[in-house]
């Protein structure tokens, strides 16, 4: 498993090197496209058809990836059960 549930609410954390290295993945192309779209956006439009729509797609595939290599999702209340 790359992600464990988190003790503690909803979620995933990296639990092995692969799961860091996805994660390491996702901060530098959210960098990129950050960096991408303040260097060349003019308008409004810029950032409502090409820098939210990349970045929802981008969360979404870590978001898959977690789900299908992490731990069963569900709310936590701090017990190990």
């Amino acid at each position: 498993m790359w992600f464990k549930a988190k003790r503690y609410g909803w979620g995933w954390y990296p639990s092995t090197w692969q799961g860091w290295l996805i994660l390491a993945v996702f901060v530098a192309a959210l960098t990129w496209n950050a960096f991408r779209f303040g260097n060349g956006s003019q308008t409004t439009s810029d950032l409502w058809y090409g820098f939210i729509p990349q970045t929802l797609l981008m969360v979404l595939v870590l978001l898959a990836i977690c789900w299908y290599t992490g731990e069963k999702p569900r709310w936590r209340w701090g017990k190990d059960t």
